[in-house]
């Protein structure tokens, strides 16, 4: 991956109880490395044994049977054979291929619940599979094949590749000879749907954060009125994420608790009902952060080779519904965020709210200045709304009617990942006239929490105000909304 190891953070261990999605993103964007914990190849060793053992005295789902609807034939070979025809076959995806860093989370997924120890797989798969992350080592996996219950297709392709049958998109690794026991093991599993929604997840979070820092110069230029934030409005209704962001607006805004007038007796709901709107998606993203962290610590496959009983468990794990809702709910909470974000740009060019000139003009009689910012913020919106359309309205009945419920986790992690460059879009249209507004009003004024990201906006965005494109400053605005979300965000989420 070209890291530089001596600057990176230590290794993530990787034990299969501890990662966190904040480690999925470091591992899959190169920042850092991983090891492999000895624990987690004992466990490894015990569930394989394990395995062995309860197909010497009964059927076992995948091991001696095949799969879906071929539950009912028993597979009478031992070896290889049957392993390599269940990957191949289920090696089926189509379109483009994942991304690096998708496919490097979706590695590092499952790499994590084999750690488990619930699979049965035998051990050297694992040490393969983390020889392969820590040597940047990419497989070429294809995005469609999933509907939520298993992403077969992806992990079947990522199986050939460990094996040795199918060649590294990038990089490459050691193989490991892959026996019966192997193949449903590995593929048992939704880790390509997990791993795209931590990073869909992670990108979403910071943007908020930004979204507060974006508002509050907005809230500046409007000369907005800071009651709204107040303390005792917030503990008069106090949900857990309305009261968080009405206090980062508070700390960016520098108000002390007398200081509430504003140049209106009330503001539009776009500056009034930050904390309520933004504090519903701070909490949406935190739920579906729990629910994350549970699935890349989880043993869901199916079967569950359980140690502690000494049994195998037939399961249903391997359905994502707590995912798919709460993707669902946190892509429903975000876009109304950008409704708001777009709403104060309409008041940024109207001279009525900010006593400047029509669309923050400088120029000639019928000057735009930044009257093109409101269709590109318009064009953002509308891509958000699509993706607000719930994923979990659909279902499917499949492999001869056995299947006959999906989660479509899938598709909520591929719209989650569809809202990210929209929403930034949003914000740093938002951006540009915000910081624009300020400076033609004579710049910020008083010791405000704010005014770092104001005077790092005055240093990347283009100080001219005349008629111009804003293809630059929006380029420019994007990356700087991403770098004010890194910092706010360190802020925690819940008091």
């Amino acid at each position: 991956m070209d890291v530089d190891r001596a600057a990176a953070p230590p290794a993530v261990v990787v034990d299969g109880s501890s990662l966190t999605c904040a480690d999925v993103v470091s591992v899959a964007r190169g920042e850092t490395g991983v090891t492999l914990d000895a624990k987690a190849l004992r466990r490894a060793e015990e569930a394989n044994a394990l395995a062995a053992r309860i197909v010497e005295v009964r059927p076992l789902y995948g091991r001696t049977t095949g799969v879906g609807a071929n539950r009912i034939e028993i597979v009478e070979e031992d070896g290889r054979g049957h392993a390599l025809r269940l990957l191949r076959s289920h090696a089926s995806g189509t379109g483009p291929m994942e991304p690096v860093e998708r496919a490097r989370a979706l590695m590092l997924v499952r790499l994590n619940q084999l750690a488990a120890g619930g699979s049965g797989v035998a051990p050297g798969v694992l040490g393969v599979l983390a020889s392969a992350l820590e040597a940047g080592a990419v497989p070429a996996v294809h995005q469609f094949g999933s509907i939520g219950t298993g992403d077969l297709c992806a992990l079947a392709e990522l199986g050939l590749t460990l094996g040795g049958e199918l060649p590294w998109l990038r990089g490459n690794a050691p193989t490991v000879e892959l026996t019966r026991a192997d193949a449903l093991a590995l593929i048992s599993s939704n880790a390509a749907t997990i791993g795209e929604a931590v990073l869909a997840h992670h990108d979403l979070t910071v943007l908020l954060s930004a979204a507060e820092v974006v508002a509050a110069l907005s809230f500046v230029a409007l000369g907005g009125a800071a009651e709204a934030y107040g303390a005792p409005v917030q503990a008069a209704r106090a949900h857990a994420g309305q009261v968080i962001v009405a206090r980062r607006m508070r700390d960016l805004l520098g108000f002390a608790a007398t200081s509430r007038a504003g140049r209106r007796l009330q503001d539009p709901f776009s500056l009034r009902a930050v904390p309520q709107v933004h504090g519903t998606a701070v909490d949406a993203l935190a739920r579906l952060g729990d629910v994350l962290h549970v699935e890349i610590n989880a043993r869901a496959e199916n079967p569950l080779l359980d140690v502690g009983t000494s049994d195998a468990w037939h399961n249903a794990n391997f359905h994502t519904g707590y995912l798919a809702h709460a993707l669902d709910s946190a892509r429903a909470a975000v876009y109304p965020v950008a409704e708001l974000s777009a709403a104060r740009l309409g008041d940024l060019v109207d001279p009525d709210a900010t006593g400047l000139a029509a669309f923050l003009a400088d120029g000639p009689p019928g000057s735009s200045g930044v009257m093109a910012l409101e269709y590109v913020a318009q064009d953002g919106v509308a891509q958000l709304r699509h993706t607000t359309l719930p994923a979990t309205l659909g279902s499917a009945v499949i492999s001869r009617g056995l299947e006959d419920h999906a989660s479509y986790s899938t598709h909520a992690a591929r719209l989650a990942t569809t809202a990210v460059p929209a929403l930034r879009v949003v914000l740093a249209t938002e951006l540009v006239a915000a910081v624009r507004a300020i400076g033609m009003d004579g710049g910020l004024f008083g010791d405000l929490g704010l005014g770092t990201a104001y005077t790092r906006a005055r240093e990347v965005l283009d100080i001219d105000t005349t008629d111009r494109s804003l293809s630059g400053d929006l380029e420019r605005a994007g990356e700087l909304v991403a770098e004010y979300g890194r910092r706010h965000a360190e802020e925690p989420e819940h008091p």
